[in-house]
């Protein structure tokens, strides 16, 4: 029986070069034990409102992970058998067919998970998910053996130990990776009453709320005009009108800041915006509102919407984000079996230059606003994206997102924007995870990895060490904390039941849906 040691190396991610590395080194040394800012992300927010001890190693760590579903599933393993329940109920269909494989069952037990997942663990070797797994497993649960088949029991009775124990808690891990601010994303139907038991609780972590309005600005998003319907009765506001449905989003809005929220988030499938008239946006509104609108129609009112959104920043101060370019369940099959975020999403090619040039004619020269733009296409990294970031007040770029955070994408991103854009029009490191115990990981990557970035400009002379040593701190820490204006969070703690400040009245909050219809898509 094999059982391979696992061990990080403090190395790790370091230039090769000796003398380059001994400045990383250095550098790394600075920003180490930073806190984490966290501005943006999907994690739930019910985790540390409950703080209860997580289930078990393969709920936590697998059967959410999209990552982790796309790769094994890319080698023939069965969604079933990674703990996902099918919409149907079904159990696991055939090779090659829709039809149900009689006498299995429909999910694998969560020991049987990870067996499944232990047994493929080899086939994340070089991948980000890797260094992520591999950095939980040794210094957040004390794993010191590889999963593999032959150490998956192992692996499982140690984890779930530990998973057991005060300090693997999700308000004691917020309190161990040392995080400082951390923003989940919510929809403008979540009644954020998980926001508001973590406020009561009186635990002082910093957890807060980010708007996410894919719901009710998207014409495709399922149950669009459900979903305005149920915003007017949140909201008191006549969702049938144009006016109306402005008026909502500035109430909604007004209340997420009240829970802390400090930005925007905006999931469209392209850059594209628009700046109409207000009887041309009327009459827009009124066709996608019907149902009678194309698809030119509905792209255009997404369009207009993020224009929307960023004028009403100019009142809020909220910061917008943009996370375009991902082609969302790609694979109809698995879509219809299991639904979103089960690693069947695809990026695109993306046009920024063109897309944005309406909402840049109208706020790109506002100092006081902040657009933060980030992309699945790398292509747009020196040809379009740094040179907007290097002109425009209103434009930062976010960090490397989804498929390209890993090494190779956060190099690709520093030699391929800071020329033109320059550090100090970048917002620092975005997790971007619903994966809890990835957050210190992805940090200490970031964190290695441009300080190897750093130390290589100091090699060559380019950069003066302790000038790198102030940037390597801007982009560990106080980039992210000014771009997402933390110290201007917003929160006023309001008792479980009572109606949030901003809010039009407790009863319309109360009528709210849950959590469960205010989760948004994959990432960004």
């Amino acid at each position: 029986m094999t059982r391979r040691g696992l061990v990080l190396h403090p190395d790790r991610l370091f230039p090769a070069d000796p003398a380059a590395r001994a400045i990383a080194r250095r550098l790394f040394a600075e920003v180490e034990h930073l806190p984490i800012v966290s501005p943006h992300g999907h994690c739930d927010p019910r985790w540390w409102a409950d703080d209860r001890p997580f289930a078990d190693p393969a709920s936590l760590i697998v059967t959410g992970d999209h990552y982790l579903l796309r790769m094994l599933y890319s080698h023939g393993v069965p969604l079933e058998r990674l703990g996902l329940r099918r919409r149907d109920g079904g159990t696991e269909g055939g090779e090659g067919g829709d039809g149900d494989r009689v006498g299995r069952p429909p999910v694998a037990d969560p020991r049987e998970v990870w067996r499944t997942f232990a047994s493929h663990y080899h086939q994340f070797r070089a991948t980000p998910s890797r260094l992520w797994l591999d950095h939980a497993l040794v210094d957040v649960l004390g794993v010191d053996v590889v999963p593999s088949e032959d150490t998956a029991d192992q692996t499982y009775d140690h984890i779930a130990d530990r998973l057991a124990a005060p300090d693997c808690r999700p308000r004691a891990l917020f309190d161990r990776f040392g995080i400082e601010f951390l923003a989940t994303t919510e929809s403008p139907l979540d009644d954020l009453a998980a926001h508001r038991a973590i406020r009561a609780s009186g635990w002082t972590g910093n957890v807060v709320t980010a708007y996410r309005p894919d719901a009710v600005v998207d014409p495709d998003a399922p149950a669009f005009v459900a979903n305005l319907d149920a915003l007017a009765e949140v909201t008191g506001c006549d969702t049938t009108t144009w006016p109306g449905y402005l008026d909502a989003h500035v109430a909604r809005r007004r209340v997420f800041a009240a829970h802390g929220a400090t930005s925007t988030d905006h999931g469209h499938p392209t850059a594209a915006t628009a700046d109409l008239e207000p009887r041309e946006a009327a009459a827009l509104f009124a066709r996608v509102r019907s149902g009678a609108h194309t698809p030119a129609d509905a792209e255009q009112f997404r369009g207009q919407m993020l224009t929307e959104m960023v004028r009403m920043s100019l009142d809020d101060g909220l910061v917008a984000q943009l996370h375009p370019g991902s082609w969302r369940n790609h694979n109809p099959r698995l879509h219809r079996r299991f639904g979103p975020d089960v690693g069947a999403d695809i990026p695109t090619r993306i046009d920024y230059v063109g897309g944005l040039k309406p909402l840049l004619d109208r706020f790109g020269n506002e100092p006081g606003l902040t657009l933060v733009l980030f992309t699945l296409d790398e292509t747009t990294y020196s040809r379009e994206l740094a040179p907007l970031a290097g002109h425009y007040p209103l434009v930062k770029l976010g960090s490397p997102w989804w498929f390209n955070d890993s090494v190779e994408g956060l190099r690709r991103f520093r030699t391929q924007t800071t020329e033109t854009a320059g550090f100090a029009n970048t917002v620092g490191f975005t997790d971007d995870t619903r994966a809890l115990l990835s957050i210190p990981a992805r940090h200490d990557v970031a964190r290695r990895v441009d300080c190897g970035y750093l130390a290589g400009l100091v090699a060559e002379h380019r950069l003066d060490e302790d000038d790198a040593v102030d940037i390597a701190v801007d982009l560990a820490y106080r980039l992210a904390r000014s771009s997402y204006r933390v110290d201007d969070s917003r929160f006023t703690a309001t008792a479980p039941g009572a109606a949030a400040p901003g809010s039009p009245s407790a009863p319309s909050t109360e009528a709210t849906p849950g959590p469960s219809s205010a989760t948004p898509s994959g990432d960004g």
